[in-house]
């Protein structure tokens, strides 16, 4: 079975538009474009490079691929390069005949369903890069199996954020942490189990307490 597997660039108020440079994604007047650049040191390179060191294919939302597919064919040399380029290209799009970077191909009308059948075939785990819209969909429908946030240290007020209000509830456990020379965090996720809830309410609460419960009914 494969994973879905989200790695991610973010703020510490969770905005993900535009981290590599003013270009990039401007949509909606963000001018905060390529905030990740002056925290890069050679600890998140060793790390990127570890991600993309494994077998994988892409998983992507039409925005992110047309990004990707200006840049990436036009990098000959690297790991990354070479593993973007050679890799499997899922995209979300509802102009598949434009798919032009090569080895890429739909995911057709149905996102969620294709999805559902491609994690129960074989191959390499999909790994989403960018991709803020379908990341959405794919939360909302639980299909999330991993999540491996950078975290960076700086709030960033307004953009597109890696969770909306429609994340399907899940608990996830931390695999692995690192913290960069630049204060980036570096820290994985693979999914936990349901949410438990408990409480720290004392077991004869005061008369304020219950009062201040009949208040917020």
């Amino acid at each position: 079975m494969r994973k879905i597997i989200a790695s991610t660039f973010v703020s510490l108020d969770g905005v993900m538009q535009a981290p590599g440079g003013p270009e990039e994604d401007p949509v909606g007047g963000f001018e905060f474009g390529g905030w990740t650049f002056h925290y890069w040191d050679e600890m998140m390179g060793a790390a990127m490079d570890e991600t993309f060191s494994k077998p994988f294919a892409l998983l992507l939302g039409r925005r992110t691929y047309d990004i990707f597919a200006a840049y990436w064919p036009y990098q000959k040399n690297g790991l990354i390069a070479d593993s973007f380029n050679a890799a499997t290209k899922y995209v979300a799009t509802h102009r598949p005949d434009s798919l032009s970077w090569r080895n890429s191909q739909s995911l057709g009308n149905d996102v969620v369903a294709t999805l559902r059948r491609l994690k129960q075939e074989a191959g390499p785990d999909l790994l989403i890069q960018g991709s803020s819209e379908l990341i959405q969909t794919l939360l909302a429908n639980g299909l999330i199996d991993e999540i491996t946030l950078l975290i960076f240290p700086l709030v960033l007020g307004k953009g597109k954020r890696l969770f909306g209000n429609d994340a399907m509830p899940a608990a996830f456990k931390l695999t692995k942490s690192l913290a960069s020379s630049t204060g980036v965090i570096m820290a994985s996720y693979e999914r936990g189990g349901e949410i438990r809830t408990g409480s720290f309410a004392t077991e004869e609460p005061s008369e304020a307490e219950m009062e201040r419960r009949r208040n917020w009914k």
